[in-house]
């Protein structure tokens, strides 16, 4: 007989999960769609299956998830309801009232049409030292070749798991790195960035950075900290801080927000300070949430580039 479990205090929003073959099922599950969100921009390592669902690697875990937004419904496969209170309810964020977020957000007029584009996003809470990795590998690169960089380096290092007849690998520790050279890292196909990617395990491993204790400061000083590592800029330090250390005060700046926010806001080019100084006043502690509905909407309407307009 299937279980059921309602995870009904207030911080968990009345989800009701539902115990099946290999999976849970949770209802009453709003704003997740799991499209929005792993194809907003925030990581590298889940893809789309045929049958609308995405499977992905995460905290030594594999999992497919799908979702119906009509139904509230939220399908993992691969899991348990252990793993869930443990790693999945926090992972996808599933305490926090997004509904609240959009409602505020949409006062803006800018951002009620961008919300509309990517309504089910929710901003994952990974782990900073593959976001370390992950975002270092990512300065100057398409995904494609992100995410190919990623899954080498796991493949190499990585502890191999498998599921549904298909080997997925872990991301690697410092510590199965640490006998990397980097003619070995370089093996991971992401170019002048490996050099950076060598440092940054020797500095992790050597205390020289404590990623738990930078998660622990404000946003202000944990970008302090994080640039000391080679080829880690305010970008990349906004990115990783954003989607795994909860700065949801930061305003991540790529081309595509540059793009969006001179284009609906400044009206002008203008440099990075001025926009993360806009960010700050315009949306505060949800400004990391603008981000990544503004991200979405420009790049799925190309603002910016000449093609596309606020409808």
């Amino acid at each position: 007989m299937p279980k059921y479990w309602e995870v009904n205090d207030m911080e968990r929003k009345n989800i009701i999960i539902k115990e099946i073959r290999n999976g849970l099922i949770l209802d009453n599950v709003h704003d997740f769609n799991a499209k929005h969100i792993f194809e907003c921009g925030q990581c590298f390592r889940w893809r789309p299956e045929a049958d609308g669902s995405y499977t992905g690697v995460a905290f030594g875990k594999v999992i497919n998830v799908k979702s119906d937004e009509v139904n509230k419904r939220v399908q993992l496969i691969n899991t348990n309801i252990q793993d869930f209170n443990e790693i999945w309810f926090d992972y996808f964020d599933l305490g926090r009232d997004y509904g609240e977020i959009k409602k505020k957000l949409s006062e803006d007029p800018v951002l009620k049409v961008a919300i509309q584009y990517g309504e089910g996003i929710r901003i994952l809470k990974q782990e900073p030292w593959e976001m370390l990795i992950s975002y270092i590998i990512s300065a100057n690169n398409r995904i494609p070749m992100i995410a190919r960089s990623i899954g080498l380096l796991s493949e190499m290092y990585g502890q191999p798991i498998e599921y549904n007849g298909e080997i997925f690998y872990t991301f690697p520790t410092p510590e199965e790195l640490s006998e990397a050279e980097l003619c070995d890292i370089q093996k991971c196909k992401a170019g002048f960035r490996c050099k950076y990617i060598a440092q940054a395990i020797n500095m992790v491993l050597d205390g020289t950075i404590d990623l738990d204790y930078i998660k622990n400061l404000d946003a202000d000083s944990a970008r302090k900290e994080l640039l000391k590592v080679p080829g880690v800029g305010v970008k990349v330090a906004d990115c990783i801080m954003l989607f795994s250390m909860e700065k949801y005060d930061t305003y991540p700046v790529d081309v595509w927000i540059k793009r969006v926010t001179e284009h609906f806001y400044l009206h002008e080019d203008v440099p990075m300070k001025s926009i993360h100084e806009f960010a700050r006043e315009k949306f505060g502690g949800l400004a990391g949430f603008a981000q990544e509905y503004l991200f979405y909407y420009a790049r799925e309407m190309k603002i910016g580039s000449g093609k596309g307009e606020l409808q």
